[in-house]
């Protein structure tokens, strides 16, 4: 790699959180804003597209701005902009995407479009700048849950993913479904933090025909649905916190039991935890539990970093840039896009 320094101008719009970061080398956040969009989500239980796109085209402008002011860097000094492209929303990302390719053309600066899981594997190179692959990497978040051996940068091998809802939505759903409401990720985590037995109620933990890794967990948003429903059947109190702690103990000890199995298979001697649910405090207990007993060294982001932002992007953007990966103005956002899969 090259001795001179490469300063990256990042954007994020692929949900509900509008961000620009600006990241040098790839492992130095020089600036990250994020301007997240919970509060209005709230009132409908989740993140509706239409609202989501009207507040990125709101708000990119000055999250920009505000990037590239704290940075200390000019505008015209950066030497790429970088933007996620896929997966996600197919309206929040054409805003990014947009804007993106506006000031690439305006400056005359290379454009890079990043994949939005991949930018949540590299958020662990910020983190912990002494981290190089390969390594396994366990993606957890509101849309996507994977198992990843991270062969080098950019380059990956899903072994296990979700065959149905992701760890996070299963968190929404749950979380909806007893009254905590929207997110519900964090929310059952602070409740379970304060109260609850996690042992008070055996939900089942997925079992997935066929293979190793794969992961379910419609079927464990059944099982808390249909008790629900028995006790109020039975005009009994359910103990919100019991419950809670029940089902998060139920996911996370799936994520923890096959992602051990995994890293002892493939010999693995580092693992990174990636993703929105990667900042749930018993999965990074549970997880550097189980990484103890086996000398597994275990890496995670800081919360703020598990969560959707530009930092990230910066950071994947960096290992494309450097081995000379460049995007045209007909960059599109590919709402899809496949963990490895080029554009």
């Amino acid at each position: 790699m090259s001795d001179k320094d490469v300063t990256i101008l990042a954007i994020e719009s692929s949900c509900d959180e509008t961000a620009a970061a600006v990241v040098r080398n790839g492992r130095e956040a020089l600036s990250g804003v994020i301007s997240t969009q919970i509060a209005l989500h709230k009132e409908y239980g989740g993140v509706v597209p239409e609202i989501a796109s009207r507040k990125h085209i709101e708000k990119i402008t000055p999250v920009v701005e505000e990037a590239v002011r704290m940075s200390g860097v000019a505008l015209n000094d950066m030497d790429a902009i970088a933007v996620t492209c896929g997966p996600g929303l197919v309206g929040p990302l054409l805003v990014g995407v947009s804007f993106a390719k506006s000031i690439a053309f305006a400056l005359n600066k290379p454009l890079i479009g990043v994949h939005h899981i991949e930018g949540h594997i590299a958020a662990n190179f910020v983190a912990h700048p002494q981290l190089e692959p390969p390594f396994a990497c366990l993606v957890v978040s509101g849309g996507h849950t994977h198992l990843v051996v991270v062969k080098d940068y950019g380059e990956y091998e899903i072994i296990g993913r979700t065959r149905d809802d992701a760890a996070g939505e299963a968190y929404d759903k749950v979380a909806r479904a007893i009254g905590l409401g929207y997110p519900g990720g964090p929310k059952i985590d602070r409740l379970c933090r304060e109260q609850g037995d996690p042992l008070s109620i055996p939900f089942p933990q997925s079992k997935v025909t066929g293979t190793e890794y794969d992961f379910s967990f419609s079927g464990l948003k059944s099982a808390v649905l249909n008790y629900i429903n028995q006790m109020e059947m039975k005009g009994e109190a359910i103990d919100t916190a019991n419950l809670a702690a029940s089902f998060q103990h139920a996911v996370v000890m799936s994520l923890v039991n096959k992602t051990m199995h995994a890293v002892e298979e493939y010999g693995f001697t580092r693992l990174a935890l990636a993703g929105g649910v990667a900042s749930n405090s018993y999965l990074r207990a549970k997880m550097k539990e189980a990484c103890e007993e086996r000398g597994v060294q275990l890496f995670y982001p800081e919360p703020l970093l598990c969560t959707d932002n530009a930092v990230m992007i910066g950071s994947a953007a960096y290992y494309e840039y450097m081995k000379g990966v460049r995007h045209g103005y007909d960059l599109n956002a590919y709402p899809g896009l496949v963990l490895g899969e080029k554009v």
